[in-house]
């Protein structure tokens, strides 16, 4: 349960920073594409609330 409760945290953030954080040139993979931020907020949120 924690750790779908930290994938649900992480992707919402994750899709925050991807959003809202565009680089003005396009170039930056983490803020220029929400899919992808997303993905990997919510891998960050799984790793930290299992504890692995």
């Amino acid at each position: 349960m924690k750790a779908l409760i930290g994938i649900l945290i992480g992707g919402v953030l994750g899709f925050a920073v991807g959003y809202f954080g565009k680089c003005s040139s396009g170039t930056c993979p983490l803020t220029s594409n929400p899919i992808l931020s997303t993905l990997i907020g919510a891998l960050i949120g799984f790793m930290i609330m299992s504890g692995r």
